[in-house]
């Protein structure tokens, strides 16, 4: 889902105005695989799979694989359904530069949460 992330995002401008002065790298690790996410005025420029060595990223957001596929699900559950219901959880971890992950919050639940739409 992550792969197509970019694609959705970038076709919405609701979007992207609230990542408009956003301009970095970011690591979403699912289970065992990582994507280095770059964004540029709130469009997603790329989504690169790893695995990545020496590379550089001011933030992460980790979880594993099954908690990304219900979180990514049309409608997720309670408990599913957002960012820190996952922190909560404890399914998730963010690491990092967190000052830069808070100031771009909402533009990251919106555009993490951008491949709902196209779920099946």
């Amino acid at each position: 889902m992550i792969e197509r992330m970019a694609e959705v995002v970038n076709a919405d401008p609701a979007i992207q105005r609230w990542g408009r002065h956003m301009h970095e790298t970011f690591l979403v690790e699912v289970g065992e695989d990582q994507y280095l996410v770059t964004v540029r005025a709130g469009r997603i420029e790329s989504v690169e799979k790893g695995p990545h060595v020496m590379r550089s990223w001011r933030f992460a957001i980790r979880a594993g694989k099954e908690c990304w596929g219900r979180f990514w699900e049309k409608l997720p559950a309670p408990g599913w359904h957002d960012l820190f219901a996952l922190l909560r959880r404890r399914d998730a971890v963010f690491e990092g530069d967190q000052r830069v992950l808070f100031a771009y919050l909402l533009y990251l639940k919106l555009a993490l949460a951008a491949p709902r739409r196209i779920a099946p």
